[in-house]
């Protein structure tokens, strides 16, 4: 956290949002929509939070644990809870739930859009383990192994399309959004003509026209680095008299009369063509490029397979989504890289094309410091 401002607000997102997943802030302001949440790996909650989240309580049957899970994101509307949805928390609460035999809160690291797929996202749970026999005896904490077995138990009673993949017991005071220190997004795009594979459906963004890797490659330059991305945010955000100012270390946001700007780190942005899935060897030669016209019936046409790369502590809302269409525009030839630099410094929302559709959309990684 900065100490050059005079009245800096805490980074804890729930000041700035009124959505059920924050816990418990008082001070409530305009919300503002996001992709992440913001944080400082140095910056500590404030207490209100701490205590309503259980920190406070030194229960000696209460364990902490960070728990990784992937998500099939098709079928769910959005990863927080929300009231008659189906939503990951609210899923993954009803798991844990059955496993324990008693209501939890479950704090997600990101809070994904509906449609969009986590190959790893992190959330932190507080499990009270009480013996059904004697309830008054203290039992020692479930192992993380036991957690991630009985947990996907039951979740593969649900649909299926949410596994837990690791577990860790932590200390009470780990917070799975405010200790996080960088987040990965990978975005998948197939080009080529073809129908998309029904293996495919609801994976990727499907772009009819070749895409240019070059020019991609070279606008992504354009954009890496520490910018302004008031073109990139989503077009309802709702932040008036914020300014916001995001360095790879710091956060600091102070109230101000008549100006704003919407800086962040992006520290990584690219590009790359990698091969489509899934890749069955026992089928040779798949692929456009070694299929003749007479010996290639029956086995499908694969399209070129593309994947952008976003990495940052924390992104805006829609912060993916824009570049990535701004990108899939120059690879189609729509708009040039000069085009991109002019977006970036017009500022504006209305400079940007319309979003991406969120089922290309992947949350790969959420780092942390962990012992």
């Amino acid at each position: 956290m900065s100490d050059d401002q005079s009245q800096p607000l805490n980074s804890d997102n729930s000041l700035l949002d009124q959505r059920p997943e924050s816990s418990g802030a008082p001070l409530k302001i305009p919300r503002f929509d996001q992709e992440d949440d913001w944080g400082d790996e140095d910056e500590k909650e404030p207490k209100e939070s701490i205590i309503s989240d259980g920190v406070m309580n030194r229960n000696p049957r209460i364990q902490r644990y960070l728990v990784a899970i992937e998500y099939i994101g098709t079928r769910f509307s959005g990863a927080q809870q929300q009231s008659n949805c189906r939503t990951v928390v609210g899923v993954l609460e009803d798991a844990f739930h059955k496993f324990i035999g008693q209501p939890v809160s479950i704090f997600c690291s990101s809070r994904t859009d509906a449609g969009v797929h986590a190959l790893s996202n992190v959330c932190h749970v507080d499990v009270e383990r009480i013996s059904k026999r004697k309830p008054d005896e203290v039992l020692p904490p479930h192992e993380p192994t036991v957690v991630i077995r009985a947990v996907n138990h039951f979740l593969q009673k649900n649909e299926g399309d949410i596994t837990v993949i690791d577990v860790r017991s932590v200390a009470a005071d780990f917070h799975a959004r405010y200790k996080a220190q960088e987040r990965t997004y990978f975005y998948r795009l197939l080009s080529g003509p073809e129908c998309v594979s029904t293996f495919e459906k609801g994976r990727a963004w499907h772009i009819p026209e070749e895409l240019d890797l070059s020019a991609m490659q070279k606008a992504c330059k354009v954009l890496v680095g520490r910018h302004d991305f008031s073109s990139f945010r989503a077009s309802g955000c709702q932040v008036v008299n914020l300014l916001l100012l995001i360095s790879r270390f710091s956060l600091s946001i102070v109230i101000v009369k008549s100006h704003f700007l919407l800086i962040r780190d992006l520290e990584e942005l690219n590009v790359a063509e990698v091969d489509s899935t899934p890749p069955f060897p026992s089928v040779v030669g798949w692929g456009p490029q070694n299929i003749e016209a007479s010996q290639g019936f029956g086995i499908p046409r694969r399209h070129r397979c593309f994947v952008v790369t976003a990495r940052a502590r924390s992104f805006l809302y829609h912060q993916v989504y824009s570049p990535t269409t701004l990108l899939k525009s120059v690879g189609t030839g729509d708009i040039t890289v000069p085009d991109v630099e002019r977006i970036l410094k017009a500022r504006t929302v209305t400079a940007a094309s319309a979003m991406a559709p969120a089922c290309g959309l992947y949350l790969a990684r959420v780092k942390y410091d962990l012992p």
